[in-house]
């Protein structure tokens, strides 16, 4: 659904225009949706909590075909962490991730 979308105009596609226009405004979209999570979560309301969520993962999606970057790819990582602690795991994590 969001690749069919990456090469259709950016003036009539929401998609598209998320794809090729501005970084800045995908990154407003993702900070807008994973607030919402939090104002659903504090509220306790699974309803918004879902919709919500559903929203965040569209846009992670999105981010996903811009960067080039696969669903897999994201799957592969978490499987990498499975069966570790959370502490090492995250020890282990920042000697191999760059500091920018």
């Amino acid at each position: 659904m969001i690749r069919a979308r990456r090469g259709e105009s950016p003036d009539t596609s929401y998609v598209a225009r998320l794809i090729a226009g501005p970084r800045s405004a995908l990154l407003k979209k993702l900070v807008e949706e994973a607030g919402e999570i939090l104002a659903a979560v504090y509220e306790e309301n699974p309803a918004a909590i879902r919709s919500e969520m559903a929203d965040l993962v569209f846009h992670l999606l999105v981010t996903l075909e811009r960067t080039g970057l696969s669903w897999e790819a994201v799957m592969e990582e978490l499987e990498k962490r499975t069966g570790k602690g959370g502490l090492a795991e995250k020890r282990e994590r920042q000697k191999t991730t760059p500091t920018p």
